[in-house]
């Protein structure tokens, strides 16, 4: 266990928080009587169509709202609610069409009119008039209308007159949210579920079952809650720190509450899509059902990450216990879809039991693929006669694809392409553009998670119609699919970081037609979003507006260039003397030493992130924290952001760290007059599964008892130039402060490489600081 050290402070980095503008001030202040000149719609997602015209219509808390028949009226509750939630007007809902104010009309279908999401919203200089042909398309021109009221948010709102012909672009428009890994409480589901109903995402995939918990109650098998819901954390996280006894992480989604959360989602237009995956990522299943499992024997809740090889057995007797499940999870979502999963379920076990093999020759499947497609259809004609869809990962196409399947393609669209090619209906989900537990931008304020980044821009770019797929095809892709995978995400604060403002992004890509997507505009549109996120208690990611810097000196002139940015791209604003940030950033800045820099991102002359003030003086340029630090060119591989596994209660110091080969390279590292190198370092348990990865693996042998620290000149494959023992733990705050001499003659600009000798398992060193000793 290691207390969170400081470090930043030392080296110069201080933030403070800037509290973004709200809404407005509330009836009874001197400026809530006034009315708020009509601005350009700033919606999200950007409608089908809209049309500005001539005039104004005021919206205050006089305004009718006309609600003519009771799907009308549910809509209209909920958005006069939503009005009020977030500092609008409180508006009263009437029965009737009446005449002016805002009316909700549901208008009768007709042949060929418009789709169930569709809806035409117009306000004109008497009124506001929002019409669809189903409760679904009024809810989001509700929502849209919600969107216009709340961008000013005064309590009078001049509202321009437009006209908007509006209905999505994909019917499925996702978001999927891992709750084995990390449990969400059902407050904290229905908060999500608000979040995407105001980004008009209609399909929420909820992953309920893995190797590190079973979540949703089978009243069948209550072992599976009992003893899969539960697992004891690697390391200090699993301990009582006074007893020194196991405390174990658990939680469960009874019957009654995944009912009411369903009910609470379809009251949102949103459907939920369960998950009970197989034939991996079953531990927390076998673990409470051993005879589940191809060993037999008695295994635990996995509580390691990365990919594990525990597979179910292929009996029949666990076939009817997967449909006994099955049958419980239909009678809970009514929606169409089931997924089963089927994603990195590695083969060894199936390969290394006679029993299995032998169970393979009397189905007649070929191979291991083949055995698990089997599985599959069984699942697939099971719920086929229960009335509903089968959707798994895109490895269900290996070993041959059930006739009525859906695929979801992760390993990038190469699946997508493939299965719409054979004629099944596709949702686009790869990893590689749509996974938010991939970190945002390279601020050291990230959270855990993995280091690299798929940015707002890059979410925003994807297109789901692959380009190579013929015309005749593409209707298969049903749309598209956000993911936000929990292994390093422990708190709602975090997952709502990790997912906010992408979510965003991924709802335009969702709903806009492709044509009228632009991402200048989308920026410009986002400050209005991220108010609205303020007024709704969204904790939206604050990194992506923040200034950052990048400094490079000339220790021996005392000076140093500074270059300040913006992730997005929007303008900053800095100041040199301790004032706020004013001057607009053009150019780089050089500085004599020691200086201070405050600087700021803005928009329209508003600023929308948090001030960060850095101080650089002679002492701040001989550190580097190890987010600052490169990755080892070749040995340093799959680099994670990891948070240390204590204290229990708390906050936790976090790494950056690339768990094959863990180095650190401080590039062009400026060695003249420097005598020492000093490492800070921490060490946390080696809690990942690597399955066929392992081998990557590597480390350097130890030559003492504990391993050495290392210091090499010209990268990680160079000459070792200082070294110096480890101990057998770190100290009582769980860190280590380690000194290597360097040799004389040692000078220059070298790519100065630091890496720890001897296994990292079951403990891995970590490098929290690395600072020149002169």
């Amino acid at each position: 266990m290691k207390r969170p050290f400081t470090h930043r402070a030392l080296v110069g980095l201080a933030f403070t928080l800037l509290i973004l503008a709200g809404c407005s001030p509330k009836a009874g202040d001197d400026a809530a009587v006034a009315v708020t000149a009509p601005v350009a719609p700033a919606l999200i997602p950007m409608p089908a169509d809209m049309q500005m015209r001539e005039g104004t219509f005021t919206v205050d808390g006089g305004t009718p709202l006309f609600a003519a028949d009771q799907a009308a009226t549910r809509v209209a509750g909920r958005f006069a609610g939503l009005l009020a939630s977030a500092n609008g007007p409180a508006l009263a809902v009437a029965k009737g069409d009446g005449q002016g104010g805002i009316r909700f009309i549901i208008e009768q279908a007709t042949a060929g009119g418009q789709a169930p999401e569709a809806y035409t919203l117009d306000i004109s200089p008497d009124g506001i008039i929002v019409k669809a042909t189903d409760e679904r398309g009024l809810f989001y021109g509700a929502v849209t209308l919600w969107q216009l009221l709340t961008q000013g948010g005064h309590e009078r709102i001049a509202l321009p007159a437009l006209h908007i012909q509006d209905a999505p672009r994909f019917a499925w428009r996702g978001f999927m949210l891992d709750s084995a890994r990390h449990f969400q409480s059902v407050d904290e589901i229905k908060k999500i579920l608000d979040a995407m109903a105001l980004h008009k995402l209609n399909t929420f995939h909820w992953h309920l079952t893995d190797d590190q918990g079973w979540r949703i109650e089978i009243k069948r098998y209550p072992r599976l809650t009992e003893v899969g819901g539960c697992r004891i954390p690697a390391g200090d996280a699993g301990k009582d720190p006074a007893t020194g006894k196991p405390v174990p992480y658990c939680g469960y989604y009874t019957q009654a509450q995944i009912r009411e959360v369903v009910k609470y989602a379809a009251e949102r237009h949103i459907t939920i899509v369960p998950e009970i995956d197989v034939p991996g990522h079953a531990q927390a299943a076998v673990a409470a059902y051993p005879e589940l499992g191809v060993t037999g024997k008695p295994i635990h809740v996995l509580n390691e990450w990365g990919v594990n090889t525990t597979l179910f057995n292929v009996e029949e007797s666990t076939f009817e216990f997967l449909e006994n499940v099955l049958a419980e999870v239909v009678e809970l979502f009514p929606g169409p879809y089931v997924h089963v999963g089927g994603d990195e379920a590695v083969k060894d076990q199936w390969q290394a039991s006679a029993r299995v093999q032998q169970r393979m020759r009397e189905v007649g499947a070929k191979d291991e693929m083949a055995m698990q497609s089997h599985l599959i259809k069984r699942l697939e004609k099971f719920l086929v006669a229960h009335d509903r869809r089968l959707i798994g990962w895109d490895e269900i196409l290996e070993g041959g694809l059930p006739a009525e399947a859906t695929v979801m393609s992760w390993r990038g669209i190469e699946g997508g392409l493939e299965a719409a090619r054979q004629g099944h209906d596709v949702v686009m989900s790869p990893s590689s553009e749509t996974y938010l537990d991939y970190l945002q931008t390279d601020s050291p304020n990230e959270p855990p998670g993995r280091p690299a980044t798929i940015t707002l821009q890059q979410i925003y770019a994807f297109e789901p119609v692959p380009a190579a797929l013929e015309d005749g095809q593409k209707h298969h892709i049903l749309g598209l699919q956000a993911n936000m995978w929990t292994e390093h995400t422990r708190n709602f604060q975090r997952l709502q970081h990790n997912i906010f403002p992408r979510l965003a992004a991924v709802a335009e890509t969702g709903w806009t037609p492709q044509a009228g997507k632009d991402y200048p505009d989308f920026l410009a549109r986002l400050p209005a979003q991220l108010r609205r996120y303020d007024t709704m208690g969204i904790g939206y990611a604050k990194t992506p507006f923040e200034a950052g810097i990048a400094i490079d000196d000339d220790r021996k002139a005392g000076t140093a260039e500074v270059k300040l940015s913006n992730p997005l791209g929007y303008e900053v604003r800095y100041s040199t003397d301790g004032s706020e940030p004013t001057a607009v950033y053009r150019s780089p800045l050089t500085l004599k030493l020691p200086a201070q820099v405050r600087a700021t991102a803005f928009f329209e002359g508003k600023p929308l992130g948090s001030v960060g003030e850095y101080r650089i003086d002679a002492a701040s340029l001989l550190r580097r924290s190890d987010e600052q630090l490169a990755v080892c060119p070749d040995t340093g591989r799959l680099l994670l952001r990891l948070e240390d596994d204590g204290p229990l209660q708390g906050e936790r110091a976090i790494f950056n760290v690339t768990i094959f080969y863990p180095c650190w390279q401080w590039n062009a590292a400026d060695l003249d007059g420097v005598s020492a190198v000093n490492v800070r370092a921490g060490r946390i348990p080696y809690y990942f599964q690597l399955a066929h990865d392992e081998p990557s693996r590597t480390f350097e042998p130890a030559k003492t008892a504990h391993g050495e620290l290392e210091i090499r000149a010209n990268g990680c494959n160079g000459k070792v130039i200082g070294s110096t023992p480890l101990p057998a733990a770190p100290g009582a705050d769980g860190f280590v402060d380690l000194t290597a001499a360097l040799p004389e003659g040692i000078t220059g600009k070298q790519d100065l490489c630091v890496l720890f000798t001897g296994d990292t398992r079951p403990d891995m060193w970590v490098l929290d600081e690395v600072a020149l000793q002169p």
